[in-house]
């Protein structure tokens, strides 16, 4: 659905060219719809040389098993979301170590997807059963008999079987950035 009118000042909007591509626009203030767009999270908690999973109890993936995750919050720092979301979805506490994969999904709505190797603190996988109806730490082998989401079976590929370590949480930047984020090699 396109926006007639600003949801800044309410007036309306009107299509311009910016660099080759257009763009919906206010014609009064300085507000630009850049595109819809959305983050995805996801978790990577290994223990004992097992990945945590969850069984979807709702659409989208209903059955599937997948690695807990979800969307980042508007004023949520990205590692506390993660974690949030894994205590959430199966009672792990677990904190972030390095950013290990990031899927690009171009679409109507634009999804990045970045996926965090974590470390596991406590807690023994219990569902919520709202979100997710089962959970569990689970082998290579005992997932090849499980109902496990094709994007997971590749994210279980990176978490047990990765050669890299990934972009590490820089928690002493050189310079200080309150607020920021920060992951480097």
């Amino acid at each position: 659905m396109e926006a007639k009118f600003c949801s800044l000042c309410g007036h309306a909007m009107e299509w311009r060219d910016f660099d080759g591509t257009m763009r919906n626009a206010c014609t009064q203030c300085a507000f630009v719809h850049w595109g819809n767009y959305s983050i995805g999270v996801g978790a990577l908690v290994v223990k004992d040389g097992k990945l945590l999973l969850v069984r979807r109890a709702q659409e989208p993936g209903k059955g599937f098993w997948t690695n807990p995750g979800g969307y980042i919050e508007q004023l949520e720092p990205i590692a506390e979301t993660i974690e949030r979301e894994v205590f959430e979805e199966s009672g792990v506490r677990a904190v972030v170590q390095n950013i290990v994969a990031v899927r690009d999904q171009p679409r109507s709505i634009h999804n990045v997807y970045i996926a965090f190797s974590m470390e596991y603190v406590a807690g023994e996988p219990k569902p919520d059963g709202f979100e997710v109806d089962a959970a569990g730490f689970f082998s290579s082998q005992e997932m090849e008999g499980m109902n496990v989401a094709g994007f997971t079976r590749w994210l279980a590929d990176v978490a047990l079987h990765g050669r890299e370590p990934g972009l590490a949480a820089d928690r002493k930047p050189i310079v200080d950035l309150p607020g920021y984020g920060l992951f480097r090699v």
